[in-house]
């Protein structure tokens, strides 16, 4: 890539923006320049939308935007925009809306064509340079978009106009849908539906995790006593662990798999994906005690901390599918390569294990570990090992293996640090805290939110959406305000602190200030101090990462619940009734919606614990409440010296236990096994 050019986005701190700063193209940021700019040179926009550790992003750059003959094309006759879609999720949103009516798909890179005044005329996703297996190539498009610009501009406009009020045209209301468990029976058979018995997961290839689709099913299967809803979650969970999508060497799981068994993946990492998964698998461990859920789960955290962790407490967003400009290159490996380093012997067994042949599985005879099919016993005994001795050579064979691709080049990582990914693994953390029993993980996300408050809160209190070398930018999205609430919650779940309680009210009156439409119900997409674009949205779709919305519907029950603050229940209530009908056509598109749901309806079990943080007695009891899988119930805690414990004291001195459920209370009690039991009727 030249460095002689130097166009508007060397100024940024966005790494993918940044990664573009010397195309030979005049990119600028999204921004008043550029629209005044084509206003006054009365030319049309190329808009190109991507991010930092997408593969056709780079490969779209490689073939066209490093290209001299497109950006002089370019260049002559546009204004061109790059915009990062994780820094302006607000932009993106809109844009990949009008390419999914416009073309019936999505994707990034995302390329739109619009007028000066931001509205769009021709949407798509990737282009070549060139006209290449019936795909329109980048020169010829942009030839005839500038002749139909300066021949037929009255069409153009037209159509410009038509998208913006498809856009901004109010969604049909469906009264007479209501909230009710056949939502969830429907979400769950669509799901049961698209069922992959043989690999697990849902539908076919390319095949994403989608963890709430698993978190939803745990939900069904505790609240309906359905057997089946298990058994898919637990194929499922063990199937992509046991895939390529999977990082046996140094953990952590890819962004999707290319095929149905998920051998190949995406090799990208996204922070996002793995904090959803180090959930999915801790629930999953709660409801099975399956030892394997829960050290996958503290290998995902052992990835992050290890290669996603920022010194001062914050996450990177991710690491790049690519290095050298090559997919994949750091992962895979030769039969020949393992066998150099680890030996004949032990190589074999451990090539052999996971699926490494001469002949490869992956591209130019290379091969992607995995160990689909393998069961650990039974190739212990055919290679007349036992179990522990089998597993000792594994474990040494990895730790070299990935001591060797250490020394290879890495993949680019892109150390932004965005407020709404970070409150998903501060979440997570915190869980792993609870539930494995480990301080260590409540100390991480502690530092987490400590960070988000330091670094990415304005002076008057606003949330900010992005950091990245010592500069807070952009104004929060409901996402970052859903997440972070949620969040805040299991740290509090977690560590008991009243602090994070009260964050977590201020935040909620944040959110309802900024995001909240009074007249129709449902938060909006973005603030009512931030940009105003062509239309303002409102998000529900729980995609590879949950609607706002969604979150915000069980964040605002369990704080409600926790707090006694039956106004954050009203909320609730009407963002849940206010998505209803779109939600109820397909149901299984929006699973984490249907775990707010699910909360709704379910009998609720308020538990209050009062005592000693440090004593042993309190923690035992604390200790049980972690183990439980209790996706209802809210977890209140009172210090006994504090003179804010209304009704509930202790007695005799001991850590004393008040269950309520569904508004009817039991006796308190102080006995740690009683707890246990009164516990287990719901697991």
């Amino acid at each position: 890539m030249s460095t002689k050019h130097v166009n508007h986005l060397a100024n940024e701190k966005s790494p993918y923006l940044l990664q573009h700063a010397h195309n030979p193209i005049d990119w600028y940021p999204w921004g008043e320049a550029a629209f005044i700019k084509a206003k006054e040179e009365d030319k049309p926009i190329f808009f190109s939308c991507g991010y930092s550790t997408c593969h056709w992003c780079h490969v779209m750059e490689r073939e066209c935007f490093e290209d001299q003959e497109v950006a002089d094309l370019l260049n002559q006759h546009f204004v061109s925009i790059k915009v990062d879609r994780e820094e302006r999720p607000d932009v993106d949103g809109i844009y990949m809306t009008v390419c999914q009516a416009l073309t019936g798909q999505g994707g990034w890179p995302l390329t739109i064509i619009m007028a000066p005044d931001k509205k769009p005329f021709f949407a798509g996703t990737y282009f070549p340079k060139h006209r290449d297996m019936g795909r329109m190539g980048l020169l010829e498009l942009l030839t005839v978009i500038h002749k139909q610009w300066k021949n037929n501009r009255s069409e153009i406009i037209k159509t410009g106009d038509e998208i913006v009020n498809i856009l901004q045209r109010p969604k049909p209301a469906s009264a007479d849908e209501q909230i009710g468990q056949d939502m969830l029976a429907q979400a769950y058979l669509e799901l049961e539906n698209s069922y992959d018995p043989k690999y697990g997961g849902f539908g076919s290839a390319p095949k994403f995790p989608t963890p709430h689709k698993i978190t939803f099913l745990l939900r069904y299967w505790q609240h309906f006593k359905e057997a089946k809803a298990l058994t898919m979650v637990e194929k499922t969970l063990m199937s992509m662990w046991q895939g390529g999508i999977y990082d046996h060497l140094g953990y952590g799981f890819a962004r999707y798999s290319t095929d149905q068994k998920w051998l190949v993946p995406h090799f990208e990492k996204m922070l996002y994906d793995n904090a959803l998964l180090c959930d999915s698998y801790l629930e999953a461990y709660q409801c099975t005690g399956n030892q394997e859920f829960a050290r996958i789960a503290e290998e995902i955290l052992t990835y992050v901390m290890r290669d996603l962790m920022d010194k001062g407490g914050g996450f990177y967003s991710a690491e790049d599918a690519d290095s050298e400009g090559v997919e994949g290159k750091y992962y895979v490996f030769t039969r020949k390569q393992l066998l150099d380093v680890l030996g004949e012997e032990d190589g074999t067994i451990f090539a052999d294990f996971y699926h490494i042949s001469s002949q490869g599985n992956f591209e130019h005879g290379t091969s992607i570990l995995n160990r689909i099919g393998r069961d650990l016993e039974v190739y212990a005994k055919s290679v007349n090992k036992t179990v522990a001795n089998l597993s000792e050579v594994l474990e040494k064979g990895r730790q070299k293996l990935y001591q060797l691709r250490e020394e290879r080049i890495h993949p680019y990582k892109d150390d932004k640090i965005l407020t709404a990914w970070n409150a998903l693994v501060i979440a997570a953390f915190a869980k792993a805290s609870r539930v494995l029993q480990k301080k260590r993980y409540a100390k991480v996300a502690e530092e987490g939110l400590r960070f988000i408050y330091e670094k990415l809160m304005s002076p008057n209190g606003r949330l900010l959406a992005r950091y990245r070398e010592g500069e807070a930018a952009h104004l929060a999205y409901l996402d970052d305000y859903a997440f972070l609430l949620m969040a805040l919650i299991e740290v509090y779940e977690t560590t008991y602190k009243d602090i994070y309680l009260h964050q977590a009210i201020k935040l909620t009156s944040d959110m309802k200030e900024l995001f909240w439409d009074s007249i129709e119900g449902g938060f909006y997409f973005y603030g009512n101090d931030g940009e105003k674009l062509i239309t303002r949205p409102k998000e529900i779709y729980d995609g590879a990462i949950p609607s706002g919305n969604s979150v915000a519907a069980l964040a605002l029950q369990k704080l409600a619940d926790i707090t006694d603050d039956r106004s954050l229940s009203k909320i609730a209530e009407g963002l849940l009734g206010h998505f209803a009908g779109e939600v109820s056509r397909y149901a299984a598109g929006y699973t984490y919606f249907m775990m707010a749901v699910d909360y709704y309806l379910a009998d609720h079990t308020k538990i209050v614990i009062v005592g000693d943080v440090n004593a042993v007695d309190t923690r035992a009891m604390l200790d049980v409440i972690s183990s439980c899988f209790l996706p209802t119930a809210s977890i209140r805690f009172y210090d006994r010296n504090s003179q804010d414990t209304g009704e509930y004291k202790e007695i005799a001195n001991k850590a004393t236990a008040y269950i309520c459920k569904n508004f009817v209370c039991q006796p308190p009690v102080t006995d740690v096994e009683k707890l246990r039991a009164m516990l287990k009727v719901d697991q």
